[in-house]
């Protein structure tokens, strides 16, 4: 089971932003994968600015996508507007939030946005949603995706801090549950992080990257650091082997290096015989 995680695109009513067309490098870069993913999963901030023409541009560039889709929506969006593209089917009791089961493993996708707040949000009603959700799945491993870590990952201007209700709330929820991982957008950078006894991985961004600034911050003294940078267009895939997830934080690469030719045949079936696959 492979599934795609692309986040915090970003995208601005004008098509003409670039990035859209980091959105589009992406999407056909996944799509020229084999095996191809069973699932992509959009966790959040899918546009800047809350313009139903931001999603309208999604929905365009999603329309040669040959797989099925979950959003989650982060900060920068808007529900209704995502509501007056995207329709009712990808909300349940007022939010976008869902489960699809794929082969043994039990997606579910959270809404951890509260209008008009930076940071993630998780009230009772979506609890109660959630708590529900994972008991129908039974022993069934779920693989919860959001667009809000609620761990803090050392970037101070981004960390959510230690004492949020909503992250509380949310691991009240899980409790008990066998939680595979819980994958996240939000921060723009790949990452790897322990938060109470469960693996959150933080996927990288298709639009931009932030800046690895790990030193407290003072707001009434900004020191110049850098905040925002840019790289190639990034992506997660998470593979699922029926007893563990592997996420691999991928950018769409601007030239290939080395192909498996006469030129490396001899490296490849060397590396295939020492891993049996040979």
């Amino acid at each position: 089971m492979l599934i795609a995680q692309v986040t915090d695109l970003h995208l601005h009513a004008d098509p003409a932003h670039p990035n859209l067309a980091r959105f589009t490098r992406v999407l056909a870069h996944l799509a020229a994968l084999r095996p191809l993913p069973d699932l992509l999963v959009l966790s959040g901030d899918l546009a800047d600015d809350g313009a139903i023409e931001s999603y309208r541009q999604l929905q365009e560039a999603l329309a040669a996508w040959p797989q099925p889709v979950r959003f989650a929506l982060g900060n920068h969006d808007d529900r209704a507007h995502f509501r007056s593209v995207f329709g009712d089917s990808h909300f349940t009791e007022g939010f976008v939030q869902g489960v699809t089961d794929l082969g043994g493993l039990r997606l579910v996708v959270l809404d951890s946005l509260e209008e008009g707040r930076h940071g993630g949000a998780f009230c009772a009603s979506r609890a109660g949603w959630l708590r529900q959700a994972l008991q129908d799945g039974g022993n069934k491993p779920a693989l919860v995706f959001l667009h809000h870590p609620p761990v803090d990952v050392g970037l101070p201007w981004i960390d959510p801090g230690p004492d949020q209700a909503w992250i509380a709330r949310l691991d009240a929820a899980l409790q008990g549950a066998p939680i595979a991982a819980i994958c996240t957008g939000h921060v723009h950078l790949g990452g790897v992080f322990r938060w109470q006894g469960r693996q959150v991985a933080t996927c990288p961004s298709s639009s931009s990257d932030l800046s690895l600034a790990f030193t407290p911050m003072d707001a009434a003294q900004p020191d110049g650091r850098p905040l925002v940078e840019q790289g190639e267009p990034a992506f997660a895939l998470h593979r699922w082997d029926g007893s563990g997830l592997a996420s691999i934080f991928g950018r769409v690469p601007q030239r290939v290096l080395a192909h498996w030719d006469g030129a490396t045949a001899q490296v490849v079936a060397d590396m295939l015989q020492e891993s049996g696959r040979a």
